[in-house]
């Protein structure tokens, strides 16, 4: 379900234009309209893809591969590869999912960053933590979703955080390391762009808003057209993809503006989660995943604006982890706002909520809804108008009783 509603316009986008082969871990079910074909495989497990993709490659001309699932990234290059499709390099790719590969490449590039360290103990931690400075930000080295992500403020702290840190780093492929890192304070952006043979075109900045601190959990986006910081932060975007060797596909280049200049945070090699593709076509009719598909098959991509407004999503967050009771939206309210474009709800009553540190945002959020507007600043009024019409009810997790 989850799949379906933040990747299904990606999916009826490219099945526009393509005849669409599908490697999946399971059977697939709302993915069916838009298929010719499938095979079931886990993406992790290297010889289970290859030999989807050579099944796929038998009954099919095969013209490209892609994928916007992080953890994908190297498997499906390799599978690229293999299949003598057009790819970037799965080491490069290893090196966006790499987050201590990448400050490396971008410290040697000088491409604006933070102070970052790699560690596997604790104690590794406190030391990285003193020589930095604190607030530090402790990171797996190869995760997403801001899972395992937190703010540390001082040294009684950074015990408990790494613990938290490192439970996620152990889940990575790429690396299990831990970074401690310079916090970069300052409002958080993300750049979407576009790269086709070298050539990096930044079509569209979107403002974050991130919370529940000390995580980062994201909570809303906002794309605007004629957003005027796009020129600002573009170069250093183009720089950080260049210096991870990223010469083909679409990236998700997210960094923070301290004291007004950008700072990278990290480089996703794929179109951005939370709806965020869906929002630059929104406001500026550019198609993402279509891009991303054109490239792999290796097609100019249409860069062309064709709308130039706003669009933002709120994302639905409960106040406190539960059991989920209700959740919906005034249906009045609803009917009668054409400016809202979709809500959609991930999670039915009876779920089980978990916010952090005990669980992250495929434990905890509900749902998001959307809305369009002529700029951002009205786009994010309506968003919280509409996330104010919303009814969230949630039953208390019972505290755990002593022994």
């Amino acid at each position: 379900m989850e799949a379906e509603a933040y990747r299904g316009y990606c999916l009826e986008s490219v099945a526009a234009a393509y005849d669409v082969v599908l490697i999946s871990g399971a059977e697939p079910t709302w993915e069916r309209p838009f298929l010719t074909d499938y095979e079931v495989a886990d993406p992790a497990d290297p010889h289970a893809l290859a030999a989807a993709g050579r099944a796929l490659a038998e009954r099919h001309r095969l013209a490209g591969v892609v994928t916007w699932t992080e953890w994908y990234l190297v498997p499906v290059a390799r599978l690229a590869r293999q299949l003598g499709l057009p790819t970037p390099a799965p080491e490069v790719m290893q090196g966006c999912r790499n987050k201590a590969t990448a400050r490396a490449l971008f410290a040697r590039h000088g491409v604006p960053s933070a102070a970052s360290q790699g560690v596997r103990t604790a104690a590794e931690a406190a030391n990285a933590a003193d020589r930095i400075g604190y607030p530090v930000v402790l990171k797996p080295a190869a995760h997403a979703a801001s899972v395992g992500v937190i703010r540390v403020d001082g040294p009684a702290e950074l015990a408990d955080a790494y613990a938290f840190a490192a439970q996620a780093a152990g889940h990575g492929v790429e690396s299990t390391q831990v970074l401690v890192e310079e916090y970069l304070d300052g409002p958080e952006v993300s750049v979407e762009c576009v790269t086709y043979r070298g050539e990096t075109t930044a079509v569209a900045v979107t403002r974050k808003t991130v919370g529940m601190e000390p995580y980062f959990e994201e909570l809303a986006h906002s794309v605007d057209a004629g957003d005027p910081l796009l020129a600002r932060v573009a170069p250093v975007a183009a720089a950080a993809i260049r210096a991870l060797g990223i010469r083909d596909g679409v990236s998700h280049v997210e960094m923070r503006l301290v004291d007004g200049r950008p700072r990278l945070i990290e480089v996703n090699a794929r179109i951005a989660g939370d709806m965020i593709g869906h929002l630059v076509h929104l406001a500026t009719g550019i198609d993402l995943p279509r891009a991303a598909t054109d490239i792999a098959c290796s097609r100019a991509p249409d860069l062309t604006p064709t709308r130039h407004q706003a669009a933002a999503i709120r994302l639905i967050y409960p106040a406190t982890s539960g059991t989920l009771t209700a959740r919906r939206l005034d249906e009045s309210f609803a009917a009668n706002t054409p400016w809202l474009e979709r809500i959609r709800f991930q999670r039915c009553p009876g779920d089980q909520l978990v916010l952090p540190p005990a669980g992250d945002m495929f434990t905890s959020r509900i749902g998001f809804l959307i809305v369009t507007a002529p700029t951002a600043e009205l786009a994010q009024e309506r968003a919280e108008e509409a996330y104010r019409q919303l009814t969230v009810e949630v039953a208390p997790a019972a505290p755990e009783s002593a022994a």
